[in-house]
């Protein structure tokens, strides 16, 4: 179903990332915004600031806040924010357990009162809550997403350019697999103003970049103390959000449901597609090494292993 007249885009989860989704879409005019979030006031009053800078950036998207899911029905896409964040020495994937049951009550929400929306899900671990959410909604698959690879490639890419002393809008680059320590950047799909990236970068230099990436998120909550990352990440939803409801028909990595791409199947995992007013409209298969292949896959196992946890915990 395409969006028509002005879309409306809720946005559960009012924290950090939340927020500055619903600022960037507003300030965008991309769509109406609804904030959701259980913390009495709390959507009420960001949204309410956020409407106050709106004759400053002079636009005229409505943008609100509440505390009852029954308000976001008639959802062109529901963007899922709503999780426990990582301390410092926790990874993605310790949060699964608290985080799949916050998970679980959205999701019902979403299926009672949203049913016929887009879905991008946010929170971590990303690729095993995606599952949850879509295993309790059961929207199509091409309507339910992950935002992980749009993050972890434009962190790959920032730090390549920063490296190079080159602007980030010359280097083209793509992370694939699970957005965790077995994420899979692709040096040879990576280009600096047309040139391969092993052209312009000795190997060893390379791969000090890329396990930064893979360690990117990590790097950020050590460095705050008291919170994880949530300017990119929110950057990265919105592109997504974007891509859809403008029908741009952009090549984004997203963590999608596979069915035999890639040798993948009944998974989430973050690989290239095509998004447009059908949500994934493609699988984007590239052309991988064996080794390149090996490491998706074992990346994609690392995702299963999620998510056999999670269907241990019974809240399906």
């Amino acid at each position: 179903m395409a969006i028509t007249g002005r879309p409306k885009v809720s946005v559960i989860g009012g924290g950090h990332v939340g927020s500055t989704l619903a600022m960037r879409i507003a300030e965008a005019a991309l769509a109406d915004v609804l904030l959701v979030d259980i913390v009495e006031g709390m959507p009420q009053g960001k949204t309410l600031d956020l409407s106050e800078s709106r004759p400053v950036v002079l636009n005229d998207v409505t943008i609100s806040g509440t505390n009852d899911y029954a308000d976001i029905a008639g959802s062109d896409i529901v963007i899922t924010t709503a999780g426990v964040p990582r301390k410092p020495g926790m990874s993605r994937d310790d949060l699964v357990e608290i985080n799949s049951k916050i998970a679980a009550s959205i999701a019902g929400n979403i299926k009672k009162y949203a049913a016929d929306a887009f879905i991008i899900q946010v929170a971590n671990p990303l690729d095993a809550i995606t599952y949850v959410i879509s295993e309790i909604t059961q929207v199509p698959k091409n309507k339910i997403m992950g935002m992980a690879g749009v993050l972890d490639s434009a962190r790959y890419r920032y730090f390549i350019a920063s490296a190079l002393g080159v602007s980030v809008k010359d280097v083209q680059g793509i992370v694939l697999g699970g957005h965790g320590d077995t994420m899979v950047p692709l040096p040879r799909f990576t280009w600096v103003g047309g040139a391969p990236l092993p052209d312009v970068m000795p190997a060893e230099q390379i791969e000090a970049i890329v396990e930064r990436t893979r360690k990117g998120g990590a790097e950020i909550v050590g460095l705050l103390k008291t919170g994880s990352a949530y300017y990119a990440p929110s950057a990265g939803a919105f592109e997504m959000a974007k891509a859809i409801i403008k029908d741009e028909k952009r090549i984004l990595p997203v963590a999608a449901h596979l069915n035999g791409e890639y040798g993948i199947s009944g998974l989430f995992v973050g690989v290239p597609a095509v998004l447009g007013k059908n949500g994934i409209e493609k699988i984007w298969q590239l052309p991988l090494s064996e080794s390149e292949l090996t490491a998706l896959r074992d990346s994609a196992q690392h995702v299963k292993a999620l998510v056999d946890k999670v269907n241990e915990l019974g809240i399906l």
